[in-house]
């Protein structure tokens, strides 16, 4: 039996950090092994709406510099989360919704503008080989595909069957059709993307998102992180607690998808004896010897030896992943 031939993403620039996510690996902590997945989970989750795949596809999630990557088959892509400029093939194209990209056209997400993490998006989604039911990339175990280089490549999936919502020569935006003299005009191997009678049967390039606005959540001004006390708050004086509720923080530039690390004042432990390591969570606020709290994200550690003050709700953590270094930042009781 004769198989498809694999159609792939050809990275031509890396930026600082771009890496494959999707939903993560939640169930196996108990073997030492953390979630990871997209930090900024919601935006991961639009962005796969908006090309019509299932909200866990695996999208590229790049960090502050953007990336730039090239398909060797015709594709329908959004780029996401943090807003930054998009390019296809040197021309701008829409940021935060659906365009096509033909084969061997260069698709740019530039520096962020706003944010910190940007996410692309394939129709289809991306195909790197699983490893325990993910394909996202964790940084400190090292487990699912490397961070991503220049000349590397990523196997694209093949993509639904189109439901043709766009019109001939596609739309970037409410209202906004790609024509002639148009800055998104992408040329005849886009046009032959468009709807199905147009389409010859090696021409699927999946199914865009009705147009319409779509409400991108902004990077945030202020980070607002709500807290479980516990199971460790014991070990703080009460003073310390206080600060840690009261207190303005700012996010260091130390901070990675391991933990989002604080720049402020230090908490004072009542106990200072050594804490056996004992199992730690997403969001997790842990606290080092130099008192300052670190948030642990996705591919935070299974267990820690640092007493840990709290724990942020998970639905604050989308944030966590936007928010800049020097960006103010404040624990409020959940």
């Amino acid at each position: 039996m004769t198989s498809t031939p694999a159609a792939y993403l050809h990275v031509v620039r890396s930026g600082a950090l771009t890496t494959v996510q999707d939903a993560g690996r939640p169930g196996w902590a108990h073997l030492g092994v953390g979630r990871s997945g997209a930090l900024d989970a919601p935006a991961a989750r639009l962005a796969n709406r908006l090309v019509g795949n299932p909200p866990g596809a695996a999208v590229l999630e790049t960090t502050l510099t953007g990336c730039a990557v090239r398909p060797d088959r015709p594709v329908v892509a959004v780029v996401g989360g943090a807003g930054c400029p998009v390019r296809v093939g040197g021309r701008p194209v829409a940021w935060g919704e659906p365009v096509r990209v033909p084969a061997g056209a260069v698709l740019e997400a530039g520096p962020a503008v706003t944010g910190l993490r940007s996410y692309l998006a394939f129709a289809g989604g991306l195909e790197p080989d699983a490893v325990l039911g993910s394909r996202s990339a964790d940084l400190l175990s090292g487990l699912g595909p490397a961070p991503l280089g220049a000349g590397d490549t990523v196997p694209l999936g093949d993509p639904a069957k189109p439901s043709d919502p766009v019109e001939p020569g596609g739309l970037v935006g409410p209202s906004r059709p790609v024509g002639p003299g148009s800055a998104v005009e992408l040329g005849d191997s886009a046009k032959r993307c468009g709807p199905a009678k147009r389409r010859g049967p090696a021409e699927r390039c999946g199914p865009p998102a009705a147009a319409g606005p779509v409400p991108w959540p902004g990077a945030p001004v202020e980070l607002v992180l709500p807290v479980h006390l516990g199971p460790r708050h014991d070990w703080f004086t009460a003073p310390a607690l206080r600060t840690l509720l009261t207190a303005d923080y700012r996010v260091s530039p130390h901070s990675n998808r391991i933990g989002l690390r604080t720049e402020g004042p230090a908490l004072e432990r009542s106990r200072t004896e050594e804490l056996p390591s004992e199992g730690v969570v997403l969001g997790a606020i842990q606290v080092p010897p130099d008192g300052r709290p670190v948030v642990f994200l996705h591919d935070h550690p299974t267990t820690g030896g640092y007493p840990v003050v709290g724990v942020v709700a998970e639905r604050a953590l989308a944030g966590a992943a936007q928010a800049v270094p020097g960006t103010r930042l404040r624990f409020v009781r959940a």
